[in-house]
């Protein structure tokens, strides 16, 4: 029991809900290239809208042929939506940090030609490929940079805050993750993500409090979910509610036997003593 309690105290888990945030990403190349979860898509003018979709259709089809089709339409004058394909394509193949060197071009010519929400949501494309490709730092300007040209209040804005808190937590800035998640709470409020995410970063931070109400949230909004359940247990184990703890841990298991989380969860339950039940009897 103390080596587990040592362990979630200090971060040890093998498993945490950070990485697999960003191994969804990873699993979801078209969500996390198009759009961020949920937001609302902007409208593309009628003459780039076709070729747009097209653009789209062949690289969902074949990521190679959508690259050169990208190229082929940015030369003939398709501007940021043919580097928003770009990175589509390249995200489709797994080459991320291209990816998101497509996704900061598409941005940056967004904002050149006065399009500032595209340019915004760019911003927040490329930030998202930078975290699958592992380059915390650069995800974390790209953030940034979409954030300053003035995202809208509401959900864009607080998604957009969530994934610069999980590019901060990568970069070990723990109190800077404090502050973007709670705008993203604000702002996202029936995102369960976000309430597990600031959880498990208030368990790290010892605000213990925190993170029971925060994962209680999560558990309302997402009672099906393994990673919720992982750290619904994490967080019991430490307040010292062991029973609590052990259900969550075999909710996990029983939700998602061959995820990561299920894994870690089984692993914590191998820590525990018996159950009375199941104590060999004299």
């Amino acid at each position: 029991m103390s080596l587990l309690i040592a362990a979630l105290w200090l971060g040890g888990q093998a498993y945490d809900p950070e990485t697999e945030a960003i191994m969804r990403r990873r699993k979801q190349p078209a969500q996390a290239a198009v759009a961020p979860a949920a937001a609302p898509v902007l409208p593309v003018p009628a003459e780039m809208a076709a070729p747009f979709q097209s653009c789209l259709d062949a690289a969902a089809e074949a990521p190679d042929k959508g690259i050169e089709q990208a190229q082929r339409w940015h030369l003939a004058g398709g501007g940021f939506y043919a580097r928003h394909c770009m990175g589509f394509a390249y995200a489709q193949s797994g080459r991320w940090a291209t990816a998101a060197i497509a996704f900061q071009q598409a941005a940056d010519e967004a904002e050149l030609a006065g399009q500032r929400a595209q340019a915004a949501r760019l911003w927040g494309q490329a930030g998202n490929a930078a975290l699958a490709a592992s380059d915390f730092a650069r995800a974390r300007t790209d953030f940034d940079a979409g954030l300053a040209i003035g995202v809208p209040d509401g959900l864009e804005k607080g998604e957009l805050h969530l994934d610069r808190a999980r590019a901060l937590v990568a970069l070990a800035d723990l109190p800077g993750a404090r502050e973007s998640l709670d705008v993203a709470l604000d702002h996202a409020p029936n995102d369960p993500l976000a309430w597990l995410l600031s959880a498990t970063l208030a368990r790290r931070m010892d605000q213990m409090g925190v993170a029971q109400a925060h994962i209680a949230r999560a558990v309302a909004l997402s009672p099906d979910d393994a990673s919720v359940a992982l750290e619904e247990g994490n967080i019991a184990i430490l307040t010292g509610h062991e029973d609590i703890a052990r259900s969550a841990w075999q909710r996990a298991v029983r939700l998602a036997p061959d995820t990561p989380a299920a894994k870690a969860a089984s692993e914590n339950l191998g820590s525990l003593p018996p159950e009375p039940s199941a104590r060999p009897t004299r």
